[in-house]
């Protein structure tokens, strides 16, 4: 499937659909793409429950319902949303962008914006999980109630791992947390939250196997001195941390800075009609936020719409004026 639109969104996690919002309300179609099945990028990936304080306008609000509601934001100017689908290639042509998908489709834009946050991030696997993947072992817990009732390891000693452990013990049958070693770079007070719920935390230890049928049953513990330890799961979270890199983006021509991609004020890259917006752009200054991002996506969407349109006026008038 081919697609023709004035705005391609290459990352679809909280700036590119704030993006997509702003482009709709600058009457630009807008589509957005996206590696991962699931619009919202590392928060619906990696922490959908985990309460989010530092947004504009609210005290305190869910990763999911954060997602959501940009979601429904943008779904008032009808963009078009290509998920689970890489970003290969990216070349300029006359009056345009065309950017080439994995599936072969090919986009064409007046403009791209890059939202890729961090780039493709993959998960550290856990050795001893090999071929349990998807039969009990997972590395995100994007809908908690799938859980309810289970026994649930933990693996890893990170925010990652503390806040899966927060997350299902109030739901779980158990939670136990294991860690290779005894001091954790998890934040401390959610590392006491956890404790203060009763879930049992293993360290000086690793998985040495897992037992089951079709689906995980048992995790084989190796402790410090030698001794074994065997824990009932239905599901291991195995949170070990990821890899991430730009991937493919990394060979678009762009000027990189620490994996970065470098932008001028009007958030523009090197290249002609391609911007950048959130923790993937790059500047002297820059603070990686949310809040940041969201006054990125507008500050390059408004000059986006000057560049496909030097009639239009750059400030985009008060979003309350509008019906």
């Amino acid at each position: 499937m081919d697609l023709q639109v004035d705005l391609l969104v290459v990352g679809a996690g909280p700036t590119g659909l704030f993006a997509a919002y702003y482009a709709g309300f600058r009457d630009l179609s807008v589509a957005l793409v996206d590696a991962l099945p699931e619009a919202g990028g590392q928060i619906t990936a990696m922490y959908p429950e985990k309460m989010i304080f530092d947004v504009a306008g609210f005290p305190a609000v869910r990763g999911r319902e954060l997602v959501a509601g940009l979601v429904q934001q943008a779904a008032q100017w009808n963009p078009v949303y290509l998920l689970g689908r890489q970003a290969r290639t990216l070349s300029t042509v006359d009056g345009g962008v065309e950017v080439g998908l994995a599936d072969g489709a090919v986009v064409r834009a007046g403009a791209v914006l890059i939202t890729a946050g961090i780039g493709e991030f993959r998960p550290r696997p856990l050795p001893a999980a090999e071929g349990w993947l998807g039969r009990g072992v997972v590395h995100f817990v994007p809908v908690l109630n799938a859980h309810t009732g289970q026994d649930v390891v933990v693996v890893g000693g990170g925010d990652s791992a503390f806040d899966w452990a927060l997350a299902l013990a109030p739901i779980a049958s158990s939670v136990t947390v294991v860690h290779r070693r005894s001091t954790f770079r998890a934040h401390p007070p959610t590392v006491r939250q956890v404790r203060d719920l009763g879930v049992e935390i293993i360290t000086d230890a690793q998985v040495a196997e897992l037992r089951g049928g079709e689906s995980v049953q048992e995790v084989e513990l190796s402790l410090k001195g030698g001794d074994r330890k065997v824990l009932p799961a239905q599901t291991v979270v195995a949170a070990l941390g990821f890899t991430a890199d730009l991937g493919p983006i990394e060979s678009w021509g762009l000027e990189l800075d620490h994996r970065a991609i470098a932008v001028d004020t009007t958030m523009k890259t090197a290249l002609d009609r391609v911007y950048a917006a959130g923790d993937v752009a790059s500047y002297p200054g820059k603070v990686k936020l949310i809040a940041t991002g969201f006054g990125e996506a507008a500050t390059a969407v408004n000059n986006i719409a000057v560049a496909l349109n030097p009639e239009a006026h750059l400030f985009p008038g008060h979003s309350s004026n509008e019906g």
